[in-house]
């Protein structure tokens, strides 16, 4: 099962599994729309592969990890976050609402696009 969580409860999140080691954020936007958007999550690490190449760079993540997945509006990332748990990740978590509701909810200064 891939957990939902809200941006604004991503904090408490990152404290429920940091027992597991670091967790990340996974941005899956594409390159344009990181130069329009980004995030600086609290408490873990960002990193930013898009959804397209996930597969071909599944080996720069580590399954022991906790991976809270980004996207746009949440619809792309938790189709990344469905693939990684078939492929072993233990702890995987979808953004729901994406960078936008990550503006509205935490962030205005994140544009909206």
């Amino acid at each position: 099962m891939v957990v939902q969580i809200r941006p604004g409860a991503l904090a408490q999140w990152v404290q429920e599994v940091r027992q597991y080691g670091e967790p990340v954020v996974l941005d899956v936007r594409e390159p344009y729309e990181l130069q329009i958007a980004s995030v600086k999550p609290e408490g873990s690490e960002l990193r930013t592969i898009p959804m397209g190449v996930i597969p071909l760079r599944l080996s720069e993540l580590d399954p022991a990890r906790p991976v809270a997945c980004l996207c746009h509006h949440g619809g792309r990332s938790m189709q990344v976050a469905h693939f990684l748990k078939s492929r072993g990740f233990a702890h995987v978590a979808n953004i729901a609402g994406g960078i936008h509701a990550w503006s509205s909810e935490l962030d205005p200064a994140i544009a909206r696009y």
